[in-house]
């Protein structure tokens, strides 16, 4: 008895030690930059001079016409770049399925490509794509349909448009790839008795696969909108937020007020502000599509 307790404490030792490394590395690059984050967001944060000023930072960042409109901007790209993202990723692995395994990996990977491309690299792509100059890959194929060259980020009724569709074609090899195991995790017994009853492909989709996929669409739903509140590297590279402020997201605005305009405190405090507006969303997102969802 007593070797049986002292190797189930050696075994449990050996488990505190494997989880220690994960474990620090969340308190050091994760638990303590939030907390660090809160209280700065109560603070006049200087390097050699910090002063406490309560909400005043928080006061500063709702009357800030600006922080509303990145708010609306991030709004505006999450609704429109997560749900086509989404759909177009679902119907791409649909017809991927069929295919055998040789030729789906083949699809796959030419899907997931940009996934594994450095950020950085697909921004000078893209901006490519969208150079307002006639040598521009976009308005070159316009013009062969008499169309004439466009200023895809220089203007502010396209630059998000322009933002959006980079986000949606940048970002569909993930989603094909998890869309795509939960296919293959569908017992063929369902596709055989619908065969049976003469239910249509469409019909088979409807009845079939959208309900066994919905646990992978609720998960790709969150994520997706947690992705698209915390965008900023897109709108950085891309615009810098221009024109005008059209493509400002909260994340971009949050970097700008903190690096460029060195007021830690405020960044701060918008940061949580974010934070807490992406929880909200994410919590009535999950109460709202997971009614029926068993997992």
């Amino acid at each position: 008895m007593t070797n049986k307790k002292h190797k189930l404490k050696k075994d449990a030792l050996w488990g505190y030690i494997f989880i220690l490394v994960p474990l620090t590395t969340f308190i050091v690059f994760t638990l303590y930059p939030v907390i660090s984050a809160a209280v700065t967001s109560f603070q006049h944060y200087k390097p050699l001079k910090t002063t406490w000023v309560g909400f005043d930072n928080y006061l500063s960042a709702f009357k800030n016409a600006l922080f509303y409109k990145a708010l609306k901007n991030t709004l505006v790209y999450t609704i429109f770049a997560v749900p086509i993202s989404m759909f177009l990723s679902f119907s791409i692995s649909l017809f991927i399925l069929p295919f055998k395994k040789r030729t789906q990996t083949v699809f796959k990977a030419v899907f997931y490509l940009p996934a594994i491309a450095s950020g950085v690299a697909l921004s000078f792509v893209w901006k490519w794509i969208y150079d307002p100059l006639p040598t521009g890959l976009l308005n070159s194929v316009l013009r062969i349909f008499g169309i004439s060259s466009q200023n895809w980020l220089g203007s502010s009724k396209t630059a998000m448009v322009s933002l959006i569709i980079m986000a949606v074609f940048s970002g569909l090899g993930t989603s094909i790839i998890i869309y795509i195991a939960a296919l293959l995790g569908i017992d063929s017994t369902y596709y055989e008795a619908a065969d049976i009853d003469g239910a249509s492909f469409f019909q088979k989709v409807r009845y079939i696969v959208w309900p066994m996929v919905k646990p992978t669409t609720v998960f790709l739903a969150i994520t997706g909108v947690i992705n698209g509140f915390q965008s900023f590297q897109n709108a950085y590279l891309m615009t810098g937020g221009g024109p005008d402020n059209a493509t400002t997201m909260a994340g971009l605005l949050i970097f700008n007020r903190a690096f460029k305009y060195f007021e830690y405190g405020e960044a701060c405090a918008q940061a949580l502000i974010l934070a807490v507006i992406i929880a909200v969303f994410a919590v009535f997102q999950f109460k709202l599509s997971a009614n029926d969802v068993e997992y």
